[in-house]
């Protein structure tokens, strides 16, 4: 494995910022060496259909999901955790990059060349893997570091990944969830699992038809999902929502009262899914590192952490204490970046190099 640092990169580093990615398939985060996280967008790009030119990226493109005219579409160009659009991909790298240095460079490089780490998820292929390098060179990278996505999470939430001390972390994101042991810098056992948040707004839209006759759309869901979604029934009154949709049967419009029970019920199959292979995972894990996992608990990461009561669910079922982490949203982003505050620790855990 060729060594990180070189004399060109540290001339590159009075003129360019390095930078750490989470790649997600709902949100795309940059976080920049000595800045912190400076972008926290949705992995979405609008596209003219004609001139395949970017109109937009991020927030502004997510708004237009759904509503464009017949010329333009709106599109999330990573799917399950992979890139399923290599040429939006690329634009949208590479708009964030730029977007990074013409906000905060005093040089202004017309060119910016960062290094740039990539948190990807366990179980994508080689070809998946090459992809994303190939996507962020495109985008103006000069080096490209891949670390996977449990690993980086586990960094971003301050567990002892280097000691020889197991920890456990489950990071459910849009597209995937991950599961993985880790100790001494390298993960014993991991699953990945492309079963997440965008299986959970489907659940969601197939509860909705099934039961209420009701077809709601996937931004419709994820609100909802984020409004009142919970893994547990609630022990009290229930929260309430309003789902609006069209009917099925008349195809007008229509409204529901929903509760957090109804949605307990809706989310219950993907979530049973992601703790069987959470259980699959202990069991694999070797006897003298259960004892660390059972001190030390599971730690919870990604957006699917902060599903109301999933911490409580998965420590009923594993008998073992689960903690979230307290900004579940960018720990992996926080992983990737201090990996290129720590050249030794990026050289441990990095899986590939572009």
């Amino acid at each position: 494995m060729a060594k990180i640092n070189s004399f060109s990169d540290y001339i590159w580093r009075y003129i360019t910022y390095d930078v750490g990615i989470d790649l997600g398939t709902a949100n795309t985060l940059v976080y920049v060496l000595g800045k912190g996280i400076v972008i926290r967008e949705p992995s979405t790009v609008a596209i003219h259909k004609k001139t395949k030119d970017v109109l937009t990226v991020g927030t502004e493109a997510k708004k237009m999901i759904g509503k464009t005219p017949a010329n333009i579409v709106a599109l999330r160009p990573l799917r399950d955790g992979v890139i399923s659009d290599f040429d939006a991909t690329e634009s949208m790298l590479r708009y964030f990059i730029k977007k990074i240095h013409r906000r905060m460079s005093l040089f202004n490089p017309r060119v910016p060349r960062p290094r740039v780490t990539i948190g990807i998820p366990s179980g994508i292929t080689e070809v998946e893997r090459k992809a994303v390098i190939d996507a962020a060179v495109r985008s103006g990278a000069r080096k490209v570091f891949l670390i996977e996505e449990p690993m980086a999470a586990a960094i971003g939430a301050g567990l002892p990944v280097e000691e020889a001390l197991g920890s456990m972390v489950v990071d459910i994101g849009g597209g995937t969830s991950e599961m993985a042991v880790i100790s001494l810098g390298g993960i014993v056992v991991s699953r990945s699992l492309r079963i997440a948040g965008d299986e959970f707004d489907e659940a969601i839209i197939d509860w909705a038809k099934q039961k209420h006759n009701l077809l709601i759309g996937e931004r419709t869901a994820e609100e909802i999902k984020l409004a009142i979604g919970c893994a547990l029934p609630a022990e009290g009154e229930p929260n309430i929502a309003m789902l609006r949709g069209r009917d099925l049967k008349t195809g007008l419009p229509k409204q529901i009262e929903v509760t957090e029970n109804d949605m307990c019920e809706a989310l219950n199959q993907p979530i049973k899914v992601i703790i069987e292979n959470v259980k699959d995972t202990i069991e694999e894990t070797p006897p003298e590192i259960i004892s660390d996992l059972y001190a030390n608990g599971i730690t919870l990461t990604g957006g699917g952490a902060l599903l109301n009561r999933l911490d409580q669910r998965i420590a009923k079922i594993t008998m073992m204490p689960v903690k979230v982490d307290p900004d579940p949203l960018t720990t992996v982003v926080r992983g990737c970046g201090k990996t290129l505050e720590t050249i030794d620790l990026l050289e441990k855990v990095q899986i590939l190099q572009g």
